[in-house]
């Protein structure tokens, strides 16, 4: 007899910021594939709309509030429009994200502000409402995981997201130890560089040199962070707490200085990786913000907010 209730996510309420599209689209999908009923946030109604379509077609409740998450007002607003509807919240997804191109000679500081208002004080004032709704409720209990990226591990973007990434880790440390004693789980995740972000805005190319550094083989897709958000949002997590679950295919374990050799494929291959990519209608960025397809460092700083997360600015592409 098989027992999977460790992972079973039925009748649970979850909420995922940035839900609409790349990581937090994946996260809803595999919340809601476990059992969950799930609100999702965004700045855009139809990629919202779609999102919350795919959940109602699992046979899930879905709604979609429209939310600028650096604004306290939207989260105090969003947060009363999720529990009027479903009651309770008993999982919280910090998905949603900001980048602004460009290096660090020539960022504005509103590009700045931006990108810290949107990752760092954004998943902060989120968490801080879900926790404040989780300590009404019977009984007592939660599980919030912010979205980071290997970007506040290593120096991979600019200062901006680099800080802001490395800020949301150790935000994360912070409240799991302040809000252990009302049984709320805190934890992050630090996902590697995205295909279906890398597909809009780098050649084929760099996407081929980035596989290379890879030791599984391949580039990362949304749905490789399905099973750890899952993980960190059932009760097998229950005794882990203030940790950053690192899910990059080995990216981040050396300092690679020449591709990878293997000696069996991947599990994923580059054409099979193309062609989830081409059907997947996930940019990880919202479409009217996407900007054109110079590269990354050649073009001016710009402010993008996107609902993912994964370093969009692999500059070291370029250095060898």
């Amino acid at each position: 007899m098989q027992d999977r209730t460790l992972f079973d996510l039925t009748g649970r309420k979850a909420l995922v910021t940035g839900g609409t599209q790349g990581i937090g689209r994946a996260g809803a999908l595999a919340l809601a594939k476990a059992g969950a009923d799930v609100a999702i946030t965004g700045r855009h109604e139809d990629t919202g709309a779609e999102t919350m379509d795919e959940i109602r077609a699992l046979g899930r409740q879905s709604i979609f509030v429209r939310c600028d998450v650096a604004d306290p007002e939207q989260v105090a607003a969003m947060m009363r429009t999720v529990v009027k509807r479903f009651g309770r919240l008993d999982i919280a997804v910090n998905s949603a994200g900001a980048y602004a191109a460009g290096d660090d000679s020539n960022q504005s500081k509103d590009a700045w502000d931006r990108v810290i208002g949107v990752n760092l004080t954004g998943t902060w004032l989120c968490a801080q409402a879900q926790m404040q709704q989780m300590i009404k409720q019977t009984p007592v209990e939660g599980k919030i995981i912010n979205i980071a990226s290997i970007a506040g591990t290593v120096a991979c973007s600019n200062g901006s997201y680099d800080a802001s990434k490395a800020a949301v880790v150790h935000l994360t440390r912070s409240l799991a130890a302040q809000w252990g004693r009302f049984n709320i789980n805190v934890n992050s995740i630090s996902p590697g560089y995205l295909a279906a972000v890398l597909g809009k805005s780098r050649t084929p190319e760099d996407c081929e040199r980035l596989r290379q550094f890879v030791p599984l083989g391949y580039v990362q897709r949304p749905e490789d962070l399905h099973g750890p958000i899952v993980f960190l949002a059932s009760k097998a997590s229950d005794y882990m707490t203030g940790q950053d679950l690192v899910v990059d295919g080995g990216h981040t374990l050396g300092a690679w200085i020449s591709p990878l050799n293997r000696d069996i494929p991947p599990r994923v291959t580059a054409s099979s990786a193309r062609s989830a990519e081409t059907a997947d209608r996930s940019t990880g960025t919202d479409a009217d913000e996407t900007s054109s397809h110079l590269s990354r460092r050649d073009r001016p700083s710009e402010s993008r907010t996107a609902g993912c997360a994964g370093p969009p600015h692999p500059w070291w592409l370029h250095s060898f």
